[in-house]
């Protein structure tokens, strides 16, 4: 990213004074510095210094042994953090931040280059993987989803004009340096034996998120979703595009339910999807439209065949064991006053992660891709299965015309925190190597090389319609949204056609283009106001 340079010169100048920690690195490359012998000093040095310096070591890259900028081409630069990486690998330590800065910048008139500052750090890898909550929330524009959250991950009272929600709001462009992995746009989590949540100082320091990954022993993330009616496709997106554990509804109580609220809702049990619904805004109402509300919400819930569960009478071990299966845990919260948010807390702390696939096999979809200087391209999304490596080999696809391309994995990073490896349900950005970002498209899978994979373009599936003013017939082209897929598609239903309400089977069709689907997937299908669900039954390989 680009930064402060008075950082780098006191680094360099820390360095030419006493050393110890500090390290100069002009370059390093594959061939030269993981070649036989040469290796096991490197890493032998690594380890030296983090030691010395009290578990945190800083490498210089792209300046000379005396200090002096150098610059590393963007491309030598990516193979430089790479071979840093598994140097730091092999001692038992990670990269925990990188910073970059042209040459020209860094104060030596040139223009050509980056430079960059590595910090490194103890303790190798974050193993938590299994302990890692990913939350959706859902709800109308406005009714403090958001907010919410920014104080659960702060744990800072928001000032009833939405204060706290702007730690939340994260731009693609923010990603300057380094990969993000920032589907969610919040993280918090706890200790074992801690009485607090590990919570954020400043969220808007990207070293602040790199923190709560390090410390935390379980990791609750957070991935918004947008409450505005016209914007419903990206709020399915997130919803059915990520791997989600539970869902977080939000209803206000000075609005209550609203037809947003209920859609929201019908996409979360129709992705069976378990659910906590949050009344928000507490403070905001008397006591007499707060019950009332939560009737409402209570009459909603039960509209849909759920029973809800009051949190506050029936305590938070009930609402941990009953959620899922038909029964709905309800609270009152207010991002103002913090009631509430303890027991978000509790509940998140003691919810059990949710079971993985079956599949063994590394599997993720891609979400988002950038490109980012000095590291290339980068696709983000959630781990739907197995586990990836840095240096592992890859395949991505599908493409337009049904082919996979092989990549390889350069490096990984979650919350601007740089890992070895991550499994089923993380977050992450996988910097790839051997493809270009304009090539990766959202929807597309990441696979191992040595599996099979057989691009999809038709399906036979079991669906549900849930709204639709007229009958479904053959040819009708809604959206499909499985997995991080977004496609137009051709339906033919068995016996010609379907109704509102109706259950019944339909052979599918991708409109344009192959993709990477399996049986027993579920996917959201939605055109105008007709809206349904569906399982894949069958796929026939594409030819």
């Amino acid at each position: 990213m680009s930064a402060d340079r008075s950082a780098l010169r006191r680094a360099i100048e820390r360095g030419e004074r006493d050393g110890g920690a500090i390290e100069f690195k002009e370059r390093l490359t594959r061939e030269v510095h993981l070649s036989e012998g040469r290796m096991e000093s490197l890493v032998a040095q690594l380890r030296h210094r983090v030691l010395s310096g009290d578990g945190e070591a800083t490498y210089v890259l792209g300046v000379t042994d005396d200090g002096g900028l150098a610059g590393i081409a963007p491309d030598a630069f990516s193979e430089t953090m790479d071979v840093l990486s598994l140097l730091a690998g092999e001692a038992d330590a990670h990269i925990a931040d990188v910073e970059t800065w042209s040459a020209g910048s860094a104060g030596n008139g040139s223009t050509e280059g980056l430079v960059g500052l590595a910090t490194l750090r103890d303790g190798g890898m974050f193993e938590t993987d299994d302990d890692h909550l990913v939350i959706g929330t859902a709800g109308h524009v406005d009714h403090g989803k958001s907010t919410l959250v920014g104080t659960l991950v702060t744990g800072r009272a928001d000032d009833g004009q939405g204060g706290t929600r702007g730690f939340l709001d994260v731009q693609p462009h923010e990603v300057e340096r380094g990969l993000s992995a920032d589907l969610s746009y919040a993280v918090y989590g706890f200790e074992d034996g801690g009485d607090d949540p590990v919570r954020m100082d400043n969220p808007h320091r990207k070293s602040d998120r790199a923190r709560i990954v390090e410390e935390a022993d379980r990791l609750v993330s957070f991935v918004d979703t947008v409450g505005h009616e016209p914007w419903l496709r990206t709020t399915i997106r997130g919803l059915v595009g990520q791997k989600l554990d539970y869902g977080l509804l939000v209803v206000a109580a000075d609005d209550g339910p609203t037809k947003t609220s209920r859609e929201h809702l019908g996409i979360l049990l129709a992705t069976e999807l378990p659910t906590v619904v949050a009344i928000t805004k507490a403070d905001a109402v008397s006591d007499d439209r707060l019950a009332a509300v939560e009737r409402e919400v209570e009459s909603m819930l039960r509209d849909a065949g759920q029973t809800p569960l009051l949190v506050d009478r029936h305590g938070i071990d009930a609402a941990v064991a009953e959620v899922g299966d038909g029964v709905v845990p309800l609270l009152r919260t207010s991002a103002v006053t913090k009631e509430g948010i303890e027991t978000l807390d509790r509940l998140f702390e003691t919810l059990p992660k949710r079971a993985t696939p079956e599949r063994a096999e590394f599997r993720l979809y891609v979400d988002r891709s950038y490109k980012v200087t000095g590291v290339g391209a980068v696709a983000s999304g959630t781990v739907n299965s197995g586990t990836v490596e840095a240096g592992d080999k890859l395949l991505l696809g599908p493409m337009a015309d049904g082919s996979f391309r092989e990549v390889e994995v350069r490096s990984i990073e979650m919350h601007y925190h740089r890992v070895d490896k991550a499994t089923a349900g993380r977050i992450v950005g996988i910097a790839l190597k051997g493809v270009a970002e304009e090539e990766i498209e959202r929807g597309m899978a990441l696979v191992p090389r040595d599996s099979d994979p057989a691009p999809i373009r038709e399906f036979e599936a079991e669906v549900m319609v849930l709204n639709h003013p007229t009958r479904i017939q053959e040819g009708y082209e809604p959206v499909v949204h499985v997995e991080t897929v977004s496609e137009a598609a051709v339906f033919a239903p068995e016996g010609g056609r379907l109704l509102p309400g109706d259950t019944g089977r339909t052979r599918v069709r991708f409109k344009f283009r192959p993709y990477l689907v399996e049986e027993g997937q579920r996917f959201v299908f939605r055109e105008g106001s007709s809206k349904g669900v569906g399982t894949i039954r069958d796929v026939e390989p594409a030819e």
